[in-house]
């Protein structure tokens, strides 16, 4: 069976994306834990970026040597290459994780998660007008706004009583943004560029950025004791692994018929949030529970086909 084939059964999509959506939903908890291992307080911002640096510079090294021994080569970029790594890396890593991580610092690990779920219905709307590769359909703008009501509801005390912060829960949607961007990017540069070369050498790129503004800015590292190592290695293991799936699966399939199984992320998050940073408070409300419900529905709905093949079309 062929490899595109192969990569566009649903069971084999479902379960590439099932992993991924595990291994970023964890990433929520795991970034504010590793906060407090490094002794990163919620201001300090360039702290909080030389942090994300070093995670994103040690994923694309991963990423390039896991690439290597798949492919038994060596992967280095030619000079075509070079363009679509920047504009790629400027999205995907300096853009989306500057205010993610900043975002995160400022809001909880529950409420982060769920509007992240705003990336299917951003990435839909951004590829029908930006990059002219999807339509806008009733079912889908139907979905988009129940998604939409799920990350408005889980905000509801933040709009009514003035909590909610530009600097926190903001962020996290400016995130889903330049991610939106990001899927688009890629979809089109994988048609013409190695998939693996181009999410190892954006992150390397994107790491090397975001470490010199951290430390300019005054940021610093300073433990190196094995816990938050350890934190870190599997963050940067998060990203590496996490992307290059996602973005293969990117290649051989639309973008809203991967989406489908982004609902799994704010699942996983807010799970993962309640059990590794005890947020029960977050997660007892009947509204927060609702909220999260109705975002998976509207992705359910924006993704969903009365077509009955065994491939993702």
């Amino acid at each position: 069976m062929k490899k595109e084939t192969l990569l566009k059964k649903v069971p084999v999509v479902c379960l590439i994306a099932g992993i991924c959506s595990f291994l970023w939903g964890s990433a929520f908890p795991c970034i504010k834990i590793g906060y407090n291992l490094f002794g990163i307080e919620q201001t300090d911002t360039s702290s909080q970026i030389l942090f994300a640096g070093i995670r994103f510079f040690i994923a694309g090294f991963l990423s390039v040597l896991i690439g290597c021994i798949t492919k038994k080569k060596l992967l280095i970029p030619e000079k075509t290459d070079l363009k679509p790594i920047c504009v790629l890396s400027l999205f995907q890593t300096i853009l989306q994780y500057l205010f993610f991580y900043i975002g995160l610092a400022n809001t909880t690990g529950v409420k982060s998660s769920i509007i992240i779920g705003a990336n299917v219905f951003v990435a839909i709307f951004i590829a029908a007008f930006v990059f002219k590769s999807e339509k806008i359909t009733a079912k889908k703008i139907i979905g988009s706004t129940i998604g939409f009501c799920g990350i408005i509801l889980i905000n509801h005390s933040g709009f009514t009583q003035g909590t909610m912060k530009f600097t926190g829960e903001g962020f996290i949607f400016l995130s889903t943004v330049a991610y939106a961007f990001s899927s688009g990017l890629m979809k089109n540069y994988s048609k013409r560029h190695d998939t693996v070369l181009l999410s190892g050498y954006q992150f390397v790129f994107g790491g090397i950025v975001m470490m010199a503004a951290g430390l300019l800015m005054g940021g610093r590292i300073n433990t190196f004791e094995a816990k938050p190592i350890l934190m870190l290695i599997y963050l940067s293991f998060v990203s590496a692994v996490a992307y290059i799936l996602w973005s293969t699966l990117l290649k051989y399939n639309d973008i809203s018929n991967v989406a489908i199984f982004g609902f799994m992320n704010p699942m996983f998050g807010f799970i993962l949030s309640v059990i590794l940073l005890n947020e029960k408070n977050e997660a007892s409300g009947l509204l927060n529970i609702l909220a999260i419900i109705l975002v998976c529905i509207g992705i359910f709905v924006v993704n969903y086909s009365k077509n009955k093949n065994k491939t993702v079309a």
